[in-house]
């Protein structure tokens, strides 16, 4: 019998040498800022920075089929409470109702800047043929390394968004697989990132945690035979929503009429009912059929080719924004609002003219090779429209599918190159085209550090609107900026750290404040 263990998995953790790097670890003993409390994963070939992580276990342990919302709004808490600490989060979560808390996790944050990657095991991590330990450690490197601001899954080898999944197989170590969206990443050699399938946001605000769900949803699954009470029985008060799963691209009986006629007057007091197929793998389509044409006209909607998962949890998510109308829930749940689902308007039509130019003029026949190679042209090509402030060519790169995180050799970004410039409305067109404000050059430098280097406060309102925030990492360069602005008598530096966030109260090594420093 698997039952969760308390108090045992740091204390094992730090006798595994993949998973802590003690020698290391007992190194940074010396100094003084070292926090004993992190592990530390062994240095990794793919990334440029080590991962430093701690453990937080929650005083009852739980199996996964356990897990309500009650769980899944501590879980997003927990996350909100420390988000302007870490550079990303792992949950290790049991593998049986992982996809319900990942989507619901999904919906809950709204405009996320950080990775927050769900794992498990199939075989427990400290068992000898356990596929624990390299689920745990991959999700460490993705959330600490490779900066994909979504809620995902890690599993088998694959990074998946996390509400695109569902556990597939009981016994497979390749026990998720995400049927209607690609992998954002794909873990073998490398890491071989998915760059275009990453959702990004379009809004020009910060992380919020809408910690509230509804419990009154329910899914109901169409059968031969389904008798009309049951249907009666289900819609019933206080259920405010329901997911039907129907057959094929969105069918039921068209000779029910008892069917149609629950249907309906569940709608008409106000049910959302939203219609998913029950095959594993396509979309609920423009009626193709009359039975799916019936359906439609009783007020069903489209639920497209999400999962059950995702169809509920945002189903609970959407109901639970009580300041919205029942349209406006509507319209909200046929919209890709966390890259849950695949339509027509969410599907961008790219220009493939440049690709075939240089896939026919450098005799590319790889299509990988050529996604590498379009990849660092088209990377280049922004950079260079960002350089020379060229609005148009900054806007046509992006159509074409540039990759609006492109960095140049030193690890800067498109967005830090944009600030360097001071252009605030090209600043601005990249922050609501997915310009991540987390990211950091190969010295460790965020976008706000750039725009505090150059005291440009009305970027660094923008970069904050986003969620961009001061690290603890960025402590120490942000005390010799204090002290040097203090000792020369900057009143612009001192007042551009201040609309940063920084504590112009803050103590040096030696216990000095910048106002020790501004009277010597």
């Amino acid at each position: 019998m698997l039952i969760p263990q308390k108090g045992a998995f740091e204390n094992l953790i730090r006798g595994y040498p993949q998973l802590h790097d003690n020698m290391f670890w007992r190194q940074r003993l010396s100094e003084a800022s070292f926090d004993t409390s992190f592990l530390v994963l062994p240095e990794a070939k793919e990334l440029d920075v080590r991962i430093f992580y701690k453990i937080v276990e929650y005083e009852t342990l739980l199996d996964s089929s356990n897990m309500t919302e009650v769980e899944w709004i501590k879980i997003s808490e927990d996350i909100m409470k420390y988000y302007e600490h870490y550079d990303g989060f792992v949950v290790l979560h049991g593998t049986d109702t992982l996809s319900y808390t990942a989507s619901a996790i999904s919906f809950m944050f709204e405009n996320i800047g950080k990775a927050v990657v769900f794992t498990g095991s199939q075989i427990p991590i400290f068992e000898p043929r356990s596929d624990g330990t390299d689920n745990f450690v991959s999700s460490l490197l993705i959330a600490g390394g490779l900066n994909i601001p979504e809620v995902t899954v890690y599993f088998g080898s694959k990074l998946f968004r996390g509400n695109r999944t569902r556990k597939v197989s009981v016994n497979n170590l390749y026990a998720f697989d995400s049927p209607n969206c690609v992998p954002l990443v794909e873990v073998g050699i490398d890491f071989e990132v998915n760059k275009k399938a990453i959702f990004k946001p379009n809004v020009i605000e910060k992380c919020h945690l809408h910690a509230k769900m509804s419990k009154n949803v329910g899914l109901l699954r169409i059968f031969p035979s389904i008798s009309s009470s049951v249907i009666k029985a289900f819609c019933q008060p206080p259920i405010e929503g329901v997911v039907l799963e129907s057959y094929g691209a969105g069918n039921i009986p068209s000779n029910r009429d008892d069917v149609f006629k629950e249907i309906a007057a569940a709608i008409a007091r106000g049910v959302i009912v939203i219609n998913i197929t029950q095959c594993a793998t396509g979309s609920v389509v423009t009626p193709m059929y009359e039975t799916g044409r019936l359906i439609a006209e009783c007020g069903v909607i489209s639920g497209y080719d999400m999962t059950p998962e995702a169809a509920l949890t945002k189903l609970s998510y959407v109901l639970s924004k009580n300041e919205l109308t029942y349209q406006q829930k509507v319209e909200m749940m046929v919209t890709n609002i966390r890259g849950e689902l695949t339509n027509t308007s969410s599907i961008a039509i790219e220009d493939n003219i440049l690709v075939d130019a240089l896939a026919t003029s450098l005799n590319i026949q790889s299509p990988k090779k050529l996604i590498e190679v379009t990849d660092k042209v088209f990377s280049a090509l922004l950079l260079y429209a960002i350089e020379h402030d060229d609005d148009r060519a900054i806007k046509k790169m992006l159509d074409m599918g540039a990759d609006v995180n492109a960095e140049n050799s030193e690890g800067k970004t498109v967005l830090h190159e944009a600030i360097l410039k001071g252009n605030v409305p090209i600043i601005e067109y990249l922050l609501k085209n997915g310009a991540n404000v987390h990211l950091k050059t190969r010295c460790g430098e965020t976008p706000l550090l750039t725009a505090i280097h150059k005291d440009n406060h009305t970027v660094i309102n923008l970069l904050k609107q986003c969620g961009a925030h001061l690290t603890s990492a960025d402590t120490k360069s942000v005390a010799e900026m204090l002290s040097l602005a203090a000792r020369s008598g900057s009143v612009n530096r001192m007042e551009t750290l201040r609309v940063a966030g920084a504590d112009l109260n803050a103590t040096d090594e030696i216990k000095q404040t910048p106002l020790h420093k501004a009277s010597d």
